[in-house]
């Protein structure tokens, strides 16, 4: 067989072999319906987290995690197309790097925000009350009144006390630490609520014309 001939019988095994392997994940790469595994569930993890998607986070891109994300680039000002590209993955806060979903520093960054907030406005009360401010804090995220990430919302101006008058700057307490991941895990014990305030202490007359649903520690919880 002559060295022209092999080349090309090489070059055509070579051809048919790309078209039949799936394509490789690139530094462009897109997660879409069909996609599956641990780079889907991590997505999927930051829809729960917003309170896009109610499913479990199973790992299979279907119609459930379609929606989420077509709501999600809605309301952040994305391209609606229903797949996660580098924008789309970098407005969840991770980063798609060389074809590998990792979590961004950003999580961490929020977390602490959301840890320091609690602790400034909810140090001393119960557990369940600090858990409740943080969820105050990521239902305001959801809620299209108010700024879309944690860091918006905490600095949004006079929303919070602690963040004026110092409080905000100490160093969380562990409590508070415990109480921000719980709330950004999914657990809200205000039903959905995103106002509070201290009946004793409050000296805006507006925030008394918001409805209570219900009352922990020192604080009402109002929508």
């Amino acid at each position: 067989m002559g060295a022209n001939t092999l080349g090309k019988r090489i070059t055509l095994a070579l051809l048919i072999l790309a078209l039949l392997l799936p394509a490789l994940p690139s530094s462009g790469a897109v997660l879409a319906w069909g996609s599956r595994g641990e780079q889907v569930a991590l997505i999927q993890q930051r829809l729960r987290q917003w309170g896009y998607l109610s499913s479990e986070a199973d790992g299979v891109f279907g119609q459930a995690t379609y929606d989420a994300v077509k709501a999600f680039q809605r309301k952040n000002g994305l391209t609606a197309d229903g797949r996660v590209g580098r924008a789309t993955a970098e407005a969840l806060g991770v980063s798609l790097t060389g074809g590998t979903l990792s979590a961004d520093l950003w999580q961490e960054t929020e977390l602490s925000l959301l840890a320091r907030l609690v602790s400034g406005e909810a140090r001393g009360e119960p557990y369940v009350g600090q858990v409740a401010v943080a969820a105050v804090v990521l239902n305001r995220v959801r809620h299209d009144g108010f700024p879309d990430t944690i860091s918006g919302v905490i600095f949004q101006s006079g929303a919070f006390d602690a963040v004026w008058d110092g409080q905000f700057d100490m160093e969380p307490t562990d409590a508070s630490r415990r109480a921000a991941r719980d709330a950004m895990n999914g657990w809200d014990p205000t039903g959905g609520c995103i106002y509070y305030y201290n009946p004793r202490t409050a000296t805006n007359q507006w925030i008394w014309t918001r409805q209570v649903q219900l009352t922990i520690g020192q604080h009402a919880f109002a929508i």
